[in-house]
């Protein structure tokens, strides 16, 4: 260490030099530093690089060169760019990595491009799924295009794509991930743009495109091509006056047809026409039509609300289900027409400011209800057919009329239960009923069976309330009697409370059925059908007539014993 002994001496100088300079050169080797290195040893595996600054040469895998198409430079005397990752690892070895290096440089540009909203040139290398596998020309970074921004257009076929330099555009950076996403249909879009606002300029509402090429079709409308340059939309409802349920009722492909300009979007870049302002409007012929007369119209479409019709061609009309039958509960149009029919029709309503014809179909054959309540009014008798029956009423057929009338079970019979009395019917069965009720508006008929019989209630018009009648015990319970007034086919009820003056002797059990006993009419009301019977009343009546023939309720007290039960009483409660 001699030569540290005196500093000033031309060594030491020297020495100091050089260390000064070798340490200035080391300060600005930084890792995570993209650096150049120059090429000084090639061999099968390795190549070694000269770096100033570094204490040793750091290697680069070959294999890493060819990866990223770099085996041509692998050469002594070659420069290459390499990330400088760590200057001195666990084994005193500089590790570089030059993959990583032109990842990061091509990151760098691709973060630049997308501020700047410039395009960049890449080219398809492979497929995956979901898209394609884009490489950047300038730096050999790996992008991502999804198969939708590949073209403007459905390609089954892109191999005539693959290792062509394309313009994509940026669309999405994931810095944090380091990943790109790209696409080529904006950069078709916005030159095609461009050409098509030029396009569009042309054309102003109210010209006629001649020759127009019908190039395809939807359930909303009708595409056509316009001298090779621009696409335009017939709308349905555009297509003509008459109802069209899909274009391909009326166009094929490749049909030539004049358009009329209705719209013109400058912003959306779109034009859209009509092809029936380009002919007369029908419906300016509606004056030829009148209210509630017959005309012949043709079943064009059938849904499940009714038909619609045409009067004349592009003339539509609504034939609603309601206005097909008047018998027929849910009428349905499918079931009774078939499109291209030619059927009568009234028509019900013109409004012109909705353009809207409505018709009907069933006002061409004359009213059955009407025709029905002609021949049988309220109070008449006719002949029908059980049709139907449900779990409260039968449903009675008018062969002659088509109609079915309503006869509800308390309308069956004047006795007995009206669930069972409907059992005794079943489909088939021929009644004659009487007409009770009928309602054309609602298209409705109320009969009943039991007024045709003779009313066995008519056995009390007669009578009125305290007169005496004569009944026969059918049945006793614990809440009463069940009799039968002779000569009257009906039972009535008398309650336990009504069969005598005195408590003790209102038991029902007194009675076993068979006996005859007079009874008064407590209450009576004709139009409610209402009888109430009391054994009670009955003898309050006679107590109240014998008092009134034979004396006063006081009579027989100055007889020598009329006092002995009073006295009875008081001598035992002493």
């Amino acid at each position: 260490m001699e030569i540290y002994n005196d500093l000033k001496t031309a060594a030491s100088k020297e020495f100091e030099k050089l260390l000064n300079t070798q340490l200035s050169r080391t300060k600005n080797l930084i890792e995570g530093k993209i650096i150049e290195g120059k090429i000084t040893k090639v061999t099968e595996k390795f190549v070694f690089l000269f770096i100033e600054g570094l204490k040793s040469e750091p290697m680069l895998d070959v294999n890493e060169l060819k990866s990223m198409g770099m085996s041509d430079k692998a050469k002594i005397g070659e420069k290459i760019s390499v990330l400088l990752e760590r200057i001195e690892d666990r084994n005193g070895e500089v590790l570089v990595s030059a993959s990583k290096a032109q990842k990061i440089k091509g990151w760098d540009k691709l973060v630049e491009a997308y501020d700047k909203n410039e395009s960049i040139t890449g080219k398809i290398t492979s497929k995956c799924k979901g898209g394609v596998i884009v490489e950047h020309l300038d730096t050999g970074s790996l992008m991502f295009c999804p198969g939708s921004q590949i073209s403007d257009k459905p390609l089954k076929d892109i191999s005539h794509l693959l290792n062509e330099p394309l313009k994509f555009a940026l669309i999405k950076l994931d810095k944090v991930r380091g990943n790109a996403c790209v696409s080529r249909r904006q950069i078709i879009n916005n030159n095609k743009k461009g050409d098509k606002a030029k396009i569009v300029e042309k054309y102003k509402v109210g010209d006629v495109i001649k020759n127009a090429t019908v190039k395809g079709y939807s359930s909303f409308g009708c595409f056509f091509d316009v001298n090779s340059e621009l696409d335009v939309l017939v709308h349905l409802q555009e297509i003509s006056y008459s109802r069209v349920n899909h274009p391909d009722e009326i166009f094929n492909i490749g049909e030539k047809h004049d358009l009329l300009v209705i719209t013109v979007d400058k912003e959306k870049l779109q034009v859209g026409c009509s092809i029936k302002q380009l002919s007369p409007d029908p419906f300016e012929h509606i004056s030829n039509y009148e209210l509630n007369k017959k005309y012949k119209a043709k079943v064009v479409k059938l849904m499940d609300f009714g038909a619609f019709c045409e009067l004349e061609p592009g003339l539509s009309t609504l034939l609603h289900s309601s206005e097909l039958s008047w018998t027929k509960k849910s009428p349905s149009a499918k079931k009774m027409f078939k499109i291209g029919d030619e059927i009568e029709c009234v028509i019900t309503e013109i409004d012109k400011e909705k353009r809207r014809v409505a018709i009907s179909h069933k006002l061409t054959f004359e009213n059955p209800y009407e025709t029905l309540e002609k021949k049988y009014p309220i109070g008449s008798e006719i002949q029908g057919t059980v049709s139907t029956l449900n779990e409260y009423a039968i449903y009675v057929k008018f062969n002659d009329f088509d109609i079915d009338g309503f006869l509800h079970c308390n309308d069956l019979s004047f006795n007995g239960n009206p669930e069972e009395e409907l059992k005794k019917y079943k489909k088939g069965d021929k009644l004659k009923v009487k007409i009770l009720e009928i309602k054309k508006d609602l298209q409705k008929i109320r009969v009943g069976l039991k007024q045709t019989q003779k009313d066995p209630f008519d056995w009390f018009k007669d009578k009125k309330e305290n007169d005496t009648i004569t009944v026969k015990v059918i049945s006793s319970d614990v809440k009463g009697l069940i009799v039968n007034p002779e000569g009257c086919e009906l039972n009535f009820t008398i309650k336990k409370s009504q069969i005598a003056v005195n408590a003790a002797d209102s038991r029902p059990s007194r009675f076993v059925g068979g006996e005859r006993i007079d009874a008064a009419i407590a209450e009576i009301d004709i139009n409610k059908r209402k009888v109430s019977l009391s054994i009670k009343l009955l003898e309050e009546l006679q107590n109240k007539e014998a008092v009134s023939k034979f004396g006063s309720e006081a009579s027989g007290k100055n007889l020598p014993f009329s006092s002995l039960s009073d006295k009875l009483k008081k001598k035992k409660k002493e």
